[in-house]
């Protein structure tokens, strides 16, 4: 169960994390990305993981609640990876991971997540709840909630839905509210 575990969660957590990338497309010049939806500005981000360190609370046991980890990615303006946006550093702490028959069911485990991202003109914070990132196959979608940001993202609210694209790679739409 371990192997699973490391290879998931490295991506999944990454790229929660990257969840918090509207600051990056908002302070982009290429006006492409970003459109309006009603008085909303909506960016799309793409990101890569690019270290993660875990911190098993059983190191070489099965995942457990308290389980931690640490990550960073950095974000792309397009999905080749040829414009660099900025960048996520983040934590996730694992908070349940329910058993079934004695044994952890990962396919339904939760971490709460609180990540930054460091963009031209400041920093937006994101923070949520990931659910079955623990799963052999692509972790599900999820959406995160934008809880603020320094310099033009100041005041920042709205939402990140997060969608995994390849391996340790997110495609994030950030829905900042107006």
């Amino acid at each position: 169960m371990r192997p699973v575990r490391a290879a998931c969660l490295g991506t999944a957590t990454a790229l929660v994390t990257l969840l918090a990338c509207a600051p990056v497309a908002a302070a982009a010049t290429d006006t492409a990305l970003v459109h309006a939806k009603g008085g909303d500005r909506v960016i799309t981000l793409f990101g890569q993981l690019a270290k993660q360190t875990r911190f098993p609370i059983n190191p070489g046991g099965d995942p457990a609640q308290g389980d931690r980890t640490a990550f960073r990615s950095v974000l792309y303006y397009d999905e080749a990876e040829t414009h660099v946006a900025g960048e996520t550093n983040g934590t996730c702490t694992t908070t349940w991971v329910p058993e079934v028959n004695h044994q952890p069911d990962v396919d339904h485990q939760a971490e709460v997540c609180v990540v930054t991202y460091t963009l031209p003109g400041g920093q937006l914070t994101v923070q949520g709840m990931i659910f079955g990132n623990l799963t052999a196959t692509p972790p599900p979608p999820f959406d995160n909630a934008i809880t603020g940001g320094t310099g033009v993202f100041d005041r920042a609210r709205g939402m990140v839905h997060a969608e995994t694209v390849g391996p340790g790679k997110r495609r994030f739409t950030i829905d900042l509210d107006n």
